[in-house]
């Protein structure tokens, strides 16, 4: 193995030679306290940047085993690693000042969410950061001093502040670990306590500002109404005080701008785990809840919407609906019904991204227009057989309709900021309201039809049939983008990054014409679980920016293909 003093050698030797020069640098050198693996050199000044990885033996990182003993442990270490490592390269380009821009080295950002990422992956015995750094030049010439001392100069001091124990925060990232154990612990506690959604007194609700997701300054403090009020003692060993939603209907109501809108993005992102600091830390939800809208102009594929939608005009079939443009109405109830497949057991819906017909249907509507001259049967008639029949809970933010009053089961009012029952004063008005209509659904919801993938339901795009992510919200496949803007939920480029190589592996290795869309996710998952996200990328060395989506927004993004096949 080559050592850094070789490297060094190589780089001055390569100044002022042809950019492609630069390949001859791909290999592993041993430094004093790491290795440096060059895993992929970028063919051009203008290209992506070269991957790196630096590998670090856990014993000379010095990190305590007792903080690494659980897969929840090194979730949260190397989340705290990665921003660190982050942060160091800036101190660097801070202390540069005028020769910042030869120091190209960049690693994952995460944001307020812990995720699992292929950032920082800590083994049995080594750990390794895996980052990117833009080779200099001139030109087309290469810069061979200027990138030796960026390896050999700046990279070891980043390594050394970053992941060397006795260089960290060590009280940060002890609050880090001892965190995300709470949040895993009232996370299990919501399923034993029959709860879909737990909010700490004293959270930090609203955001900074709609391009900051960190916690808004001055912010009206969130408290629990007496009766929610919940306690749950922590692995921390401190008891924390909140709102316990039970599982069923929970209305949320109130005026324009009283805050109900941001209850519900905080419960949204209530599915993750949060840095310290957040003020969404303790805004605990069950992980497979799924954010249902509408979604103009979305792709359907053999969905069964029939429990929302039936006797279309020219018999069009809503048992196995396919559309390539699908209405309000029609994305909506696609919408629930993908999320049912994927086991989201828990709705989160703002009246605000719906269809209103598909949302509500009053009494003097359906006094003019016949039953059987209207194929929408609204969700309001469908929530409580969706939880009486199913088990499936439903969280709602209404503002303009009280239809929902009769079924649900609390019925809570944001009033600046301030949460209170008002379930009694609702159901009194219900129970007075001389328009007052009554379902016609029953107790049964419908079907929830499992659909089955065609191993052969990608078609190719073009010559090049690569998948790519672009950004949060589009996925490249060849030259077909796959837009998964209607994903609320996803929160960072690299669950993109990663949902694009899981379909290709999907496609690759797991399709067989027999698993179901639900299967063929499991069996996905369960192989990342014990091998790995670096296990399913065609990338040896640096994968590339991954962290794990959810099942519910993998399948998502699957739905979302225009060239997917469903048998």
């Amino acid at each position: 193995m080559k050592d850094a003093k070789q490297l060094e050698a190589v780089l001055n030797k390569l100044d002022g030679q042809k950019y492609g020069a630069y390949k001859q640098l791909k290999g592993i050198y041993q430094f004093k306290r790491f290795k440096l693996a060059i895993d992929h050199i970028q063919v051009d000044p203008y290209a992506p940047p070269s991957k790196m990885r630096v590998i670090m033996n856990r014993e000379t990182a010095g990190i305590p085993a007792e903080l690494l003993d659980s897969k929840e442990k090194i979730t949260a270490v190397a989340d705290f690693l990665t921003r660190a490592f982050g942060e160091s390269i800036q101190k660097q380009k801070n202390a540069a000042k005028t020769n910042s821009k030869n120091i190209k080295i960049l690693i994952d950002r995460p944001g307020q969410e812990i995720l699992e990422r292929t950032s920082v992956v800590i083994g049995e015995s080594e750990l390794e950061v895996r980052f990117e750094v833009g080779l200099p030049a001139a030109g087309r010439q290469i810069l061979g001093k200027a990138a030796a001392g960026t390896m050999i100069g700046i990279l070891p001091e980043i390594a050394d502040d970053a992941l060397l124990y006795q260089n960290l925060d060590q009280n940060g990232l002890k609050e880090q670990v001892a965190l995300m154990l709470d949040q895993v612990h009232i996370r299990r506690e919501l399923e034993q306590r029959n709860l879909v959604a737990f909010v700490a007194d004293g959270a930090i609700l609203p955001r900074h500002s709609g391009v900051s997701d960190k916690p808004m300054e001055d912010a009206v403090p969130f408290s629990s109404p007496d009766n929610l009020k919940t306690d749950i003692s922590l692995p921390s060993g401190r008891t924390v005080s909140g709102m316990g939603l039970a599982e069923g209907i929970t209305l949320i109501v109130g005026g324009g701008y009283h805050g109900k809108s941001t209850l519900l993005q905080a419960l949204e992102r209530g599915v993750y785990n949060h840095i310290p600091g957040d003020g969404r830390d303790l805004v605990i939800v069950r992980d497979n809840a799924s954010k249902i809208r509408a979604e103009d102009g979305r792709n359907i594929e053999k969905v069964n919407i029939s429990t929302f939608i039936n006797n279309l005009p020219a018999k069009k079939d809503t048992v196995k609906f396919s559309t390539e443009n699908a209405s309000g109405s029609t994305s909506q109830a696609a919408n629930v019904m993908e999320a049912l497949e994927s086991g989201s057991r828990l709705m989160l819906i703002d009246e605000d991204t719906s269809a209103t017909n598909f949302m509500i249907r009053d009494a003097r509507m359906q006094q003019l227009i016949a039953p059987d001259k209207e194929p929408i049967t609204p969700f309001s008639e469908k929530v409580k057989p969706l939880y009486d029949d199913k088990g499936v809970s439903t969280i709602l933010i209404v503002g303009g309709s009280g239809d929902y009053f009769d079924v649900a089961d609390r019925i809570l009012m944001m009033d600046e900021y301030r949460l209170k029952d008002v379930t009694t004063a609702a159901k009194e008005i219900a129970d007075t309201d001389v328009h007052r209509k009554e379902g016609k659904s029953g107790r049964i919801f419908g079907d929830i039809t499992p659909r089955i993938p065609l191993k052969s339901g990608f078609r190719k795009s073009g010559k090049d049939a690569r998948l790519k992510a672009k950004g949060r919200t589009v996925i490249m496949y060849g030259r077909e983008p796959i837009e998964i803007a209607g994903l609320e939920q996803l929160v960072d480029d690299s669950q993109t990054n990663c949902i694009s190589v899981m379909i290709d592996y999907l496609k690759n290795e797991v399709l067989d014409d027999r698993l179901t869309l639900s299967q063929a996710a499991d069996r996905i998952y369960d192989y990342i679980d014990k091998n790995g996200m670096d296990s399913i990328s065609p990338h040896s060395g640096h994968p590339g920016n991954m962290a794990l989506p959810r099942k519910q927004d993998f399948m998502g993004a699957l739905n979302r293909y225009r060239g997917f096949r469903i048998m």
